[in-house]
């Protein structure tokens, strides 16, 4: 078994730094041989941009989809991004590391699946969902955000973990993953910025805790339930019968607050 964890938070001695080092140690005790891409590190550049593309089809206007797809056709993606693809396809579960900003992923993260999640190679109008190129694989999400579990419950001021996760789980679930559910390191700002270093210590070695036994139970972990192509009417909406999984893929146009 393989698996690939993609890092992305500036600082080497961060909590995802050592949580990412701490994935990577369990799932090699569990049998799984481990690479990792620390975008930080890798100078990765998040930015789609016209130059990563010289072989152009269209050198006057620069369209993101039609050089993706003729770089996909030509054998032309560039090698960062090849070989990003070439450790997605190698490995059965994928585990994206990064710290909650501004209640999103770092932009480097996001750029990454801007670049990585290619149109051509990686999607196409038919190769996505349970068609997807990476279905049969496993993704999982592991995060870190600032302050306590019941912030970011349904009715926290942090805003609902679940929906704030949904749009990256999303992504991962439209390539073809089967998504498990998030493993969410709360407190990490409260622990390192508030606490004694004996504290943060005790913090950080319940997360470390946490995590691991997340990963030695993976086969049992659930997953999160998306749509299936099937269940998409002509119209673009989701067919009367199929059951929404998600607030943000409702039946109902308003929903009812009261």
């Amino acid at each position: 078994m393989k698996a690939h964890i993609v890092l992305a938070h500036p600082e080497p001695q961060s909590y995802n730094a050592h949580l990412a080092k701490t994935a990577q140690d369990q799932l090699e005790r569990e049998g799984y041989s481990v690479t990792i891409s620390d975008l930080y590190a890798l100078d990765f550049d998040p930015c789609e941009r016209a130059s990563h593309f010289p072989d152009r089809i269209a050198p006057d206007r620069f369209d993101v989809q039609s050089e993706q797809r003729h770089a996909s056709s030509q054998g032309t993606i560039p090698d960062e991004i090849q070989e990003e693809i070439a450790r997605l396809e190698a490995a059965d579960l994928l585990i994206l590391q990064y710290p909650m900003w501004w209640h999103l992923p770092p932009a480097i993260l996001k750029g990454w699946m801007d670049r990585v999640f290619i149109y051509g190679s990686v999607y196409t109008s038919k190769k996505r969902f349970e068609n997807g190129a990476f279905t049969g694989k496993k993704a999982m999400l592991s995060v870190t955000v600032g302050t306590s579990r019941e912030t970011y419950e349904y009715n926290g001021r942090s805003g609902d973990i679940d929906l704030m996760l949904w749009p990256v789980n999303f992504n991962l679930a439209y390539v073809g993953f089967d998504v498990l559910e998030p493993f969410v390191a709360y407190g990490v700002e409260a622990g390192l910025r508030y606490s004694s270093a004996e504290e943060v210590e005790k913090c950080l070695q319940a997360i470390t805790k946490d995590l691991k036994q997340s990963l030695s139970g993976l086969s049992s972990r659930p997953t999160i339930s998306f749509n299936r192509m099937e269940e998409w009417g002509s119209d673009g909406h989701i067919v009367p019968e199929a059951r929404a999984h998600s607030p943000f893929i409702r039946h109902k146009k308003h929903l009812d607050l009261g």
